[in-house]
């Protein structure tokens, strides 16, 4: 897991390698419930940055996982924006999203960037990996610059603060639960405990 914290004006990542269950429960209450897109439904957002190594290995879990997952689930990803670079990564989602590319670009991006050691932050840099995933480059370079993609760019800076995320990967679970594998004791931990929290909040 990669925590976030804040020293002054510095962002420092450090990377912590074991967990124990907070209060035997695996889970954090939010402070404050947050609302769902679909109060019919329970959601559950995946908090994540594709600089995150940890977020990588987790990403064939959460693929399997979210196939298991029945329809009263809603599953949402979420870029979280912690520094600039973050957001030039989140950005490149919010693109693929509105360009609906995001199941074809999602795992090579990941890939590109943990083990190919790209850096993808520049425009051009990712219009070239855009194009070479199919994607015209005027219509990329339309969508990158859009207002939507703004907007969501907006919202993702507002969010991490707003669930108290502090650190990737983090699973949030219908506004109202915190899930991280410093909670569920490890990522494949975060997966049990979610599949609890979801079959509790659709009784």
């Amino acid at each position: 897991m990669l925590k976030i914290i804040k020293t002054g004006l510095a962002l420092s990542l450090f990377i912590f390698t074991s967990f124990s269950f907070a209060a035997g429960q695996g889970y954090e209450n939010l402070k404050a419930i947050q609302p769902t897109q679909d109060t019919d439904k329970v959601e559950v957002i995946e908090f994540f940055w594709y600089g995150c190594p940890h977020c990588y290995k987790f990403e064939p879990e959460i693929e399997a996982w979210k196939a298991t997952l029945p329809e009263n689930v809603t599953f949402i990803r979420q870029p979280a924006v912690f520094s600039s670079l973050w957001g030039k990564h989140a950005k490149a989602y919010f693109t693929a999203e509105v360009l609906g590319v995001v199941d074809k670009v999602h795992a090579d991006f990941f890939h590109a960037i943990q083990v190919k050691k790209e850096k993808l932050a520049s425009e051009e840099d990712l219009a070239d990996f855009f194009v070479a995933h199919g994607v015209d480059k005027a219509a990329f370079h339309d969508a990158y610059n859009s207002f939507i993609v703004d907007t969501k760019m907006r919202q993702a800076k507002a969010m991490g603060p707003r669930y108290g995320i502090t650190g990737v990967p983090a699973l949030v679970v219908n506004g109202k639960y915190l899930v991280n594998a410093r909670s569920a004791s490890n990522k494949g931990g975060m997966i049990k405990v979610v599949n609890e929290l979801i079959a509790q909040e659709s009784n």
